[in-house]
């Protein structure tokens, strides 16, 4: 097992920064403050950096096939089209309840997650939402719904209740999960498993609430790597670059008292694997 160094990509202060995603059509970075209801964009070639403010905390944002963005909000599932028009896919507004981390499916669905404010055991949801804004129920016992991610070769989905302290793996096919296990433990005191991202030769990364590092695990559910980080709440990592091969961890400050001064910035690791590239949303 390794420890790897890293950089600093964006320095900031998101209060929950979150779901770094790479947009391959842009050259661009999405990530997220979900608290801040801020949906961010960096381009690390040139430093230019976006802001865009949303109307509700907002759980995640992906890119779209025909171009635009598509937005796991707390009232449902949002649509950003390229000339910047807002419109809903899904609306359907649950009291106590918001959107939380989503991830896009090989088929161009998006799989999105819901929570309770108060984190309430089964207060939130997993659901499938296609492109034509249909929606169907995966889990409905849920905490913290958070990381997703699909095998290299689409047959295997990963997924984090964080609570749980696992890392759970299903078997997937033709949009459905079955069978699901147990790849991985979060032993205590390491923290709480948060957002992951699945790299090309199967390993599966995880971030560390209250853990200050990401992990790898082997497709078998070997530790075999960490990347300490100098914050504690780190969220969320994902593949980027040119040639998905630099690693971007997302970090937050909710909560602290005595933040770190890198607390809700967004880190770097030159070099560091290789990613998948992602499909776009096909709505």
């Amino acid at each position: 097992m390794t420890t790897t160094p890293y950089e600093v990509a964006v320095r900031a202060e998101a209060e929950l920064g979150e779901g770094p995603t790479w947009d391959a059509a842009a050259g661009r970075l999405l990530w997220i403050d979900i608290l801040g209801c801020r949906v961010h964009t960096y381009d690390p070639v040139t430093g230019r950096r976006t802001v865009r403010r949303t109307e509700q905390h907002v759980g995640a944002v992906k890119p779209r096939a025909g171009g635009g963005l598509v937005l796991n909000l707390r009232d449902g599932i949002g649509l950003l089209d390229p000339d910047g028009t807002f419109r809903w896919l899904h609306h359907e507004p649950v009291p106590g309840r918001r959107a939380n981390d989503a991830a896009v499916a090989p088929d161009g669905a998006l799989w999105a997650g819901t929570m309770r404010y108060d984190e309430a055991p089964g207060g939130g949801t997993l659901s499938r939402v296609t492109g034509d804004g249909t929606v169907g129920l995966v889990l409905d016992d849920v905490a913290v719904s958070n990381g997703t991610g699909w095998s290299p070769d689409g047959r295997l989905l990963y997924y984090i209740d964080s609570p749980t302290r696992r890392v759970d793996v299903f078997d997937y096919a033709d949009g459905r999960a079955s069978g699901r296990r147990t790849l991985a433990e979060i032993e205590d005191g390491a923290g709480f498993p948060d957002g992951l991202t699945v790299d090309a030769d199967g390993c599966v990364w995880v971030a560390l609430w209250q853990g200050s590092a990401v992990r790898r695990y082997t497709p078998e559910g070997r530790l075999d790597r960490v990347i300490e980080l100098p914050v504690p709440l780190v969220t969320a990592c994902a593949f980027g670059g040119a040639g998905l091969s630099d690693l971007y961890i997302t970090t937050a400050r909710t909560g602290l008292t005595e933040p770190a001064a890198l607390a809700g910035s967004v880190f770097v690791v030159p070099e560091a694997g290789k990613g998948l590239a992602q499909p776009a949303f096909a709505g």
